[in-house]
């Protein structure tokens, strides 16, 4: 059974159809001022993904770096340790 419920919601094409085939967003009750080109570039902006994704990604090859530093500090500590 369909319970009477009417929703406003975007649908987004994927811009790489070969997993997505689209997106859908359901739009707040609560957003009333907005218009729809809006709401329509925010989903896309959604889709694109956002700075904070993109500044994540870019992170990796230094965590890497410090993994290394931290290894090689801590097998100095245990030879000098096992020299005293």
């Amino acid at each position: 059974m369909v319970k009477g419920i009417s929703r406003q919601v975007i649908v987004v094409h994927s811009p790489d159809p070969k997993v997505f085939e689209q997106a859908i967003f359901i739009v707040r009750e609560d957003a009333k001022d907005i218009t729809d080109e809006m709401l329509l570039k925010q989903a896309k902006q959604a889709i694109r993904g956002s700075a904070r994704s993109k500044k994540s990604k870019s992170l990796m090859p230094y965590a890497a770096g410090w993994s290394c530093v931290g290894a090689a500090v801590m097998a100095l500590i245990w030879l000098i340790s096992g020299i005293v």
